[in-house]
């Protein structure tokens, strides 16, 4: 039987950053999200990505078996 998990994480726009900033932020983000739940018995299955507004939103899908 597997067990499944899903993360959300939220990024807003700054207007005086430089343009990269959200993907400097997520990628550090991402990475320690992935390493916590790999310590757990998870791997990652699936991504997605979505905008609103001044917002991304990443949706990291997780499973592992139990």
């Amino acid at each position: 039987m597997k067990e499944y998990k899903l993360e959300s994480l939220i990024y807003y726009s700054k207007m005086f950053a430089n343009k990269e900033h959200i993907i400097e932020k997520s990628t550090k983000d991402i990475q320690e999200k992935l390493n916590e739940l790999a310590s757990k018995g998870y791997r990652l299955v699936s991504t997605d990505a979505t905008d609103f507004g001044i917002a991304v939103y990443f949706y990291l899908y997780f499973e592992k078996e139990v």
